[in-house]
């Protein structure tokens, strides 16, 4: 019987060095007034955000971790904006 530890590489640590270094190329850290504003984000994305900490895209195109609660921030207006086109 075979354990993750006698094939490093199918699993275990070798698969998370591999999901950070991905997460780590694909983050983009935007500077900016994204930082102020709470964002439109799927609520399935959100809860895998939470069990994984993988990031998230809004409908603006900001991606982050989300940590913070969004009721202390107004909504983005380009995610409203957005939503309002989709829904209207």
């Amino acid at each position: 019987m075979s354990t993750p530890l006698d094939r490093p590489d199918s699993g275990g640590l070798a698969t998370l060095d591999r999901e950070l270094e991905e997460l780590i190329r694909e983050e983009n850290i935007e500077p900016g007034d994204h930082e102020r504003f709470s964002h439109y984000v799927k609520k399935d994305k959100i809860l895998e955000s939470a069990i994984t900490g993988k990031p998230v895209r809004a409908l603006c195109g900001k991606k982050w971790t989300p940590g913070r609660d969004p009721e202390k921030f107004p909504v983005c207006p380009q995610c409203k904006e957005i939503y309002e086109s989709l829904n209207g």
